[in-house]
Order: structure tokens, then sequence, then C-alpha cells
């Protein structure tokens, strides 16, 4: 049978956070700063007060258009031959924050990333078997703010056959993505109707809607691309200190988020997301590696059911500093409990100091984490040609003493066991002759072989001049018209 999933909530758990949801959502209300956000929940029927920014949305509107919102869509490629099915049974896996440092490869240093240290991460993610999206997982330092959502376009529409994320970052950055990748793969319905982008939109906290977040939202929403409603709750800071209070908050927050969106374009794929964890309490920070931040993923899963709604939840997550044990144990724990509470959009790859330092060999490491924690989760099958009893009779009868060279073995093996390609298993004499290389040392090596191997993307000479126009009509922006860009009377949401 496939492994049981992991339920950290019973259904009648599950069933009071939602009440308490709908109590917070209708009684307490959120606080939303942006009057088109405002202007749409009043329209549809939300308590709207003007002065604070409160807005109180009653039950019978949250399941109304929570209801509106698919339970599964797929992500598609540049090509869009690659096709990546979200929500069902379907488990898959992405990178994972926007670390400004990294653990050079080839010296071990941490520095500062860089313009060509992305580009690398998306040629990465692109030879890897079980990471299908990048979540613009490496921040450069040395390229102005105002392009890096530009560059990482264009550098995914060169060198990934996979799907792309980023962040909602506002008006006139976000705008500019989606032009890109239409400009990439053929037009805004073609966009429309396969999706390459997977937005991350982050819920603020304690209960709040963020300006640059919603229009973002609003803006991918018309593109229809989906929305990850992505709250990053910490318990004992920014959200209760009990988990359950803090999945009240959290659920409560995400649902207003996929309101919003639905009441802007009915039908707007959508992820219910959650990278909520704990604080470490004795210094105040976050320890996005805790066992607790497990729980709350399995907890989110659980709730994103509830609705009929797919789900991107955390794993491999870490607070070591380096390529260590630490690392190791956490990531696996938080990781394992993702994929068997059926999380269905894992971002993972890569990262250690709560997702800040990326590690380009670990990247491959996680890769291969990923398969082993599928094979995991697909468990035990039993029937009559997995019992083996014509195998066992023709082994014991033979007196061949072992299964290596039976046709079941043959027949069987490639699917029934997970084969590691990086993790060490062979006996330790054969191991140092071969050179004593750690599971890390083969990550190194897997990391040149994809980059070596590694072939940009070529498009059409017409699209190639338009995307490098807008390329550079980004680049040549005033950093005034940027910012302008934010007045509610500079947007318009019809002419997108």
């Amino acid at each position: 049978m496939k492994t049981a999933r992991f339920d950290v909530l019973s259904p009648d758990e599950v069933k009071r956070i939602d009440r308490a949801s709908m109590q917070v959502l209708a009684e307490v209300g959120l606080k939303v700063d942006y009057a088109p956000a405002q202007d749409l929940f009043r329209q549809a029927g939300a308590d709207v007060d003007t002065s604070s920014g409160i807005v109180r949305i009653p039950e019978d509107l949250v399941r109304r258009t929570v209801s509106q919102a698919p339970s599964e869509f797929a992500l598609y490629g540049p090509d869009p031959e690659f096709r990546l099915p979200i929500g069902a049974d379907n488990v898959c896996f992405a990178g994972l924050g926007t670390p400004t440092h990294i653990i050079d490869a080839d010296t071990g240093e941490r520095r500062q990333t860089t313009l060509d240290d992305m580009v690398r991460h998306i040629q990465l993610i692109d030879g890897c078997e079980h990471i299908h999206n990048s979540q613009m997982d490496v921040w450069p330092n040395d390229i102005p703010m105002t392009t890096i959502h530009s560059e990482a376009i264009w550098a995914w529409a060169h060198h990934s056959r996979k799907p792309f994320g980023m962040g909602c970052f506002g008006y006139i950055p976000t705008w500019d993505m989606m032009r890109m990748m239409a400009i990439a793969v053929g037009g805004k319905e073609e966009l429309r109707q396969r999706p390459r982008f997977l937005a991350i939109c982050s819920v603020g906290s304690t209960l709040q809607m963020l300006q640059m977040q919603i229009e973002g939202l609003l803006i991918c929403a018309d593109y229809g691309q989906p929305l990850a409603m992505s709250p990053e709750a910490i318990a004992g800071a920014t959200a209760p200190a009990t988990l359950a209070g803090l999945l009240v908050q959290e659920n409560a927050a995400i649902l207003a988020h996929v309101a919003l969106a639905q009441i802007f374009r009915p039908g707007t794929p959508v992820l219910y997301g959650t990278v909520s964890t704990i604080a470490n309490m004795r210094l105040g920070t976050v320890a996005l590696g805790s066992v607790e931040t497990g729980l709350i993923t399995a907890a989110s899963a659980q709730m994103a059911r509830h609705y009929g709604l797919p789900c991107r939840g955390v794993g491999a997550t870490t607070e070591a500093k380096s390529e260590d044990v630490q690392a190791g144990f956490e990531r696996a724990t938080t990781l394992l409990q993702a994929v068997l509470a059926g999380v269905h959009f894992i971002t993972c790859g890569g990262t250690l100091d709560s997702t800040m330092l990326e590690s380009d060999p670990l990247l491959l490491l996680d890769d291969e984490l990923c398969g082993a924690a599928l094979r995991v989760a697909r468990g035990i099958t039993v029937d009559e040609e997995t019992l083996a009893l014509d195998a066992i009779r023709e082994v014991v009868h033979s007196g061949a003493g072992n299964y290596l060279a039976e046709r079941h073995t043959l027949r069987h093996f490639r699917d029934e066991h997970f084969i590691p390609q990086l993790v060490a298993r062979e006996p330790y004499d054969a191991w140092v002759q071969a050179g004593s290389h750690s599971a890390l040392d083969r990550g190194r090596d897997r990391v040149h072989e994809i980059l070596a191997q590694h072939q940009p993307r070529q498009m059409e000479a017409a699209v190639e001049k338009e995307l490098e126009e807008f390329r550079q009509m980004v680049a040549d922006r005033p950093l005034d018209e940027f910012y302008l860009g934010e007045l509610e009377d500079r947007q318009n949401y019809e002419a997108l």
C-alpha cells in the first residue's frame, strides 16, 4: 500500500481551526492599506473601514470565493511539452528562498552571490531529476536592485526547460516579469492557457495585506499565473506561541488572499502556502530548521485539503551554517514531514542558514534526498507479482542461494529500490581506493558535470530581439520611474 498520510490534526481539530479563522476574518479582520484591494473587497460584500484600513470578511464571502479556486492545475516550461501537474497525489519540488550569500563550490568560502551564480543555479535546476522549479533561489548582489527581476526572467528563458517563480515584487517589477514571460512563450493568452510562472505572495503577519504583494497578486492573477499565498508567521514573535494559534492566524490570512484573487479573477490558480515556523526564543530569531516547521507544514496541508486547494510548503530547511550533520538531519526531518503530509509543491533545495545561504553541491544532494523521500511515500506494493512466490520456489529448488540473476530481480529492482548516485554505498576499501570521496565531494563533481553539459535554449530571432529590447528598457529605466509606478494613480489594472 501507499505509505499512510502523516496527519497531525484530527478531523475535529481541522474544523475548530476553520471556525476560529472564520471568526477572526469576520470580527477582527485584517489591515489592508491599499485602496484598490479595499474597493474589490467592498464591492464583493466585505465591511471596509477606510479610516483604519481594516477589512472584515463575512464567512459566506470567504467560502464562496475560495470554492472558485481550482483544486489542481499544471505548470509548464518555456516549451509547453514540459508539464508539471500540481495537486491530486502529485508531489513536486523547487528551490527555496532568496540567498544573498553562497558557499563557493570551488573554494568552500562563503561570499556574496552574483548574477553568474543566479544563472548557474537555474542551469543546475534544469539538470536536476526531482527538483523542477527555481524560485529565484539566488539573489545577485552585483547588479542594480531594479533589474534583478528582468535578469532572472531573461536567464530563465535562455537556460531552463522548466517552470520558474519569483515573489510578488510590486506593480512595475511584476508587470515587467509578466510581459517578458509572455514575449518568451508567444503572448499573454498562451501564458494564461499554459502558466509558466509560480508567484510567491508573501502574507504579512500579523493579519496584514502588504501593498507590494497585492499589486503583484493582481497582476499575476490577470495573467493567469498561479499564486502561492504564503505567510511566514513565527510562533512566539509574529504569531501566537501555540501552534494551534499560529494556524488560526495563518489560515485566516491565507483565505483572505485567496478570496481577493478570486474576487479579481475567478478561477485564478492558487496554492495554500506556508513558510511558518517558530521563533528561537533565546535570541528572537527564526528557527526554520526546527521540527515544528514540519508540524506546521503538515497541519497546513490538512487545512488546504479541507478547502480543496493544492498546498505549498517548505522542506529541507535548516539553521546550519555549513554543509554538516546538522544540515543533514534538519533537512531530512522537515522534508519527510512535508512529503508524507501530502504537500504538493515543496520548496526545499540547496539552502542553509534559514534559506539565506546557498550551496550548489547541497542542491544536488537535496535532489537525491527528494527522490528518497518520494520512495518512502510510495510505500510497498503487495500483489501476486511482488509477493514473488515463483521466484522463491525457483531459488530454493535450484539451490542458487541468491536472487541476483533471477528474472524477477531484473524486472523489479529498478522500480523497487531507490538507487542514489551521490551517496557512498560501496565497501570501505573500495571507497578508499576510489579516492575517499564524500557525498558532498560527489555533489561538487555533479555540479561541474551539469554545468559543462548545459546547452542554452535557442529562440527565434524575433523573440530574442524583443526580449532583449525589453530587458534593456528595464535597465535604462530611471529610478524615479520605478518608484512612481507604486503610486495608485499611476496604476491601471484594466490595461495589463
